[in-house]
């Protein structure tokens, strides 16, 4: 009764604490929503467990204990009053049990809570995630599928994970098993609409050199996005690959789905093509991960991205003005800076700006005239560190493929080699006007 009341005590004080925002910590919430709600129903399950062996002893015997049963009549009014404080108890307990499920489930769904309270195992994935477009999106939006058996069975994974973060036998970095991942349709779907036509796209992508001056080449791209709307005819541009008429199928021999041997399509006039490359054979086939095209295959970092390589993170932060393009060679000293191997994780970023100041210090009246440059550059850079690399995690720059594209990763080149061919000799190709224009 003691733990009971002590810890239902605690638990409203820190349940209105929290429905007003005064505290933020996620090993706090852990602490409030899981073990205080857990002592509470520990102590609850004492009330008659003491019973019960207060029972056994006297059946045995034994001289009963100081605290005996009281003899219930409720025509006494001292009687009365006490039921009615038992009953009201009893309802106290029900709802302080029932908000304690609640909060705790919808702590246990949150963002902080999977991204920081196990903080080294999922630090890539929660710092990826502040940044990127999906930040809004809670992860058990993406992670969780719809249905009380969706939930079971994320809840119970979740409760190996917990396990494997105890042992410390999780895999570094945290690669997703792909028969745990949802489908499209349970995420991105949710808020995309798969048959919405988008035309064309324009890219802008500015790259600098190593040079004094940071010279800066734009290419221009045209995206031929398309769409995938069957009430359109035959679809064109990168969404063909989703158009509802179409059915493609493919068979990836790793787990990173990087290598794909075999595509099967069905066209809408129902026509089937099945492309294999040179040399594989039905075992081989057979023992790789058969799966429906979907969304994921091409945006398969659509949350948790980290840059391909420090030249291209610096030239993005450089295009979008996080570091001045008139700092003489702060493209070529920034990459430097990113790619030095340091000491830790966490003296990175007094190493990166030891490096980025010693290099401008050498050039006294540069070194002043820009020091609000420089400070900006220095802030920016280690910027670009914290987001993409992860010792701890054996995660860095290019550490994690993703398929959007084929410069830095094989992407569209996992199928579109020109190696893959049908029987009756037609190629998935390489063209590159299918997908876009280059201006």
């Amino acid at each position: 009764m003691i733990l009971t009341t002590v810890s239902a005590a605690a638990f409203l004080v820190v349940f209105l604490a929290d429905v007003f925002g005064l505290h933020t910590n996620p090993y706090i919430g852990v602490l409030f929503f899981l073990v205080l709600p857990a002592i509470f129903l520990v102590g609850l399950a004492l009330i008659p467990v003491g019973a019960w062996i207060e029972r056994r002893r006297r059946a045995a015997g034994k001289a009963p204990s100081s605290l005996s049963w009281p003899r219930i009549d409720l025509n006494d009014p001292r009687q009365r009053v006490t039921a009615v404080i038992v009953f009201c108890l009893t309802i106290a307990n029900v709802v302080i049990v029932s908000l304690a499920a609640y909060r705790g489930v919808e702590y246990m769904d949150s963002v902080a809570f999977c991204g920081q309270v196990c903080h080294t195992v999922m630090q890539p994935e929660f710092v990826a995630h502040q940044q990127q477009p999906h930040a809004k999106v809670t992860c058990v939006e993406c992670h969780v599928g719809p249905g009380a058996t969706s939930f079971a069975k994320a809840k119970l994974a979740g409760t190996r994970r917990v396990l494997a973060v105890a042992r410390q036998s999780y895999s570094r970095p945290i690669v997703a098993a792909s028969d745990q991942l949802l489908s499209a349709s349970d995420t991105c779907e949710r808020c995309h609409w798969a048959e919405q036509f988008h035309g064309d796209k324009i890219r802008r992508i500015a790259e600098y050199a190593n040079d004094e001056k940071n010279t800066e080449s734009v290419t221009t791209v045209r995206v031929h996005v398309g769409g995938g709307d069957p009430r359109r005819g035959t679809a064109t541009g990168v969404h063909w690959h989703m158009n509802l008429a179409n059915a493609i199928e493919y068979i990836a021999s790793d787990r990173e789905r990087q290598t794909i041997p075999y595509v099967r399509t069905t066209g809408r006039d129902g026509v089937v093509r099945e492309y294999m490359v040179a040399g594989v054979t039905p075992e081989q086939l057979a023992t790789g991960e058969r799966r429906r095209f979907d969304c994921l295959d091409c945006h398969n970092r659509p949350s948790h991205g980290v840059a391909a390589t420090p030249d291209r993170a610096v030239n993005e932060t450089m295009a979008q003005g996080g570091i001045s393009r008139t700092l003489p060679f702060i493209h070529r000293e920034s990459v430097k800076a990113l790619k030095a191997t340091h000491a830790s994780a966490d003296a990175a970023p007094t190493e990166i700006a030891q490096a980025l100041r010693g290099f401008y210090e050498k050039q006294p009246g540069l070194a002043s005239a820009r020091a609000a440059d420089i400070d900006q550059a220095v802030l920016a850079v280690q910027e670009l560190y914290r987001r993409n690399v992860f010792p701890a995690m054996n995660v860095q720059f290019g550490s994690q493929p993703n398929n959007i594209g084929h410069v830095d990763f094989p992407g569209c080149f996992r199928c579109h080699d020109d190696n893959h061919t049908s029987k009756d000799g037609r190629k998935i190709g390489q063209d590159c006007e299918t997908c876009h224009t280059i201006e």
